[in-house]
């Protein structure tokens, strides 16, 4: 199958995924009855919100601008069979992969976290329908065997095991990564509104969604609070108000000082991953100075969101993002600032 052909594949599947959504179709429905059922962070509007994103990607020239500098390898690609275990903690967080390694001519063999074993499958096998090319070429497994290359994402605990266990083949290993965002205190309340999607968005479970805020000595955090009022259907989700219930209590009990506003706990904390309905914030007093550590904390930091001019010199440079887009990353946009294509068009 050429590299044209596999194009066309995904742009039709682009198209697939956006009629399941808007034509409310029966069987993509079911499928997101039983992924819910599986896991109860994933609820129609998550699932559905996940699926529009992809769609949106999927179209003939987005793909073909972000294979455009690989293309001659590409074109003349040897299959390798790639293993890739995928994380299950947003709905089809693993579809980058599965499509880099697709287009990128190889074959490819997913283990799937038990938090997400349907959305992939199903969107697989409408490729297949759509391009029955890749019929042999993709398969879901419970354990990854005869794999020439592996892309793992997981914990920093599980990376210590794939390290050890993949370390001999051509690998690519994701850990932990949360989003910050910095604020200067002149933003508007739009801005602070998209804030709170790059916050709420999947209930902040992804590695993109913003979990520890920057902010200037003296922030008065109540144009904040009152930006964030907006998100408070998150209060209809049980296990988030679990979790949040469970957060408050325990920072009571310890007496640590923290604000809220009945569904938030933001709290100053010097570590970026905070828990589930927490936000941890750090002051700054200067801007270059706080542009250095960010670039100290670059191998924590999937996205910066920012309408500040940060002076960064590593690779988070390129990971600045606007308000309310951390959780709409482009096709080239890659996971921990990894080029996976060019991972892949190097075996």
């Amino acid at each position: 199958m050429n590299l044209q052909r596999r194009i066309d594949a995904f742009a039709a599947l682009g198209k697939a995924m956006r009629s399941k959504v808007e034509k409310e179709d029966e069987a993509y429905r079911s499928v997101c009855s039983h992924a819910y059922l599986e896991n109860n962070w994933f609820t129609k509007a998550n699932i559905d919100r996940a699926v529009m994103e992809w769609a949106g990607l999927l179209t003939e020239n987005r793909i073909s601008e972000w294979i455009s500098r690989y293309k001659d390898r590409l074109d003349n690609t040897r299959p390798h069979k790639v293993g890739v275990i995928n994380a299950g903690n947003i709905p089809l967080v693993g579809f980058h992969d599965f499509i880099s390694v697709l287009i990128s001519g190889h074959l490819y063999t997913g283990k799937n976290s038990s938090e997400d074993k349907l959305l992939l499958p199903y969107f697989a096998s409408l490729l297949k329908d759509t391009e029955p090319g890749f019929g042999e070429k993709i398969e879901f497994v419970h354990r990854l065997s005869g794999y020439e290359a592996v892309i793992a994402t997981g914990s920093n605990n599980s990376a210590r095991y794939f390290e050890s266990y993949f370390g001999k083949q051509p690998h690519i290993i994701r850990k932990n990564r949360n989003g910050v965002g910095v604020l200067n205190g002149k933003e508007s309340g739009e801005d602070l509104q998209r804030l709170g999607i790059d916050i709420f968005q999947y209930y902040g479970l992804g590695c993109r969604n913003v979990s520890k805020l920057y902010v200037p000595e003296n922030y008065d955090f109540k144009g904040f609070f009152e930006a964030m009022f907006s998100f408070s259907e998150v209060m209809q989700h049980n296990k988030y108000m679990n979790n949040f219930d469970y957060n408050n209590a325990m920072l009571l009990m310890k007496l640590i000082p923290f604000l809220q506003n009945g569904f938030l706990i933001i709290r100053e904390e010097e570590h970026i991953a905070s828990a589930i309905a927490v936000v941890h914030y750090e002051k700054y007093s200067d801007g270059n100075l706080l542009a250095q550590k960010l670039d100290s904390l670059e191998t924590q930091i999937q996205c910066v969101v920012t309408h500040e001019n940060l002076d960064l010199k590593s690779e988070l440079k390129s990971r600045v993002v606007k308000f309310g887009e951390a959780q709409s990353p482009a096709l080239n946009d890659y996971a921990d600032g990894v080029d996976t294509v060019q991972f892949l068009s190097s075996l």
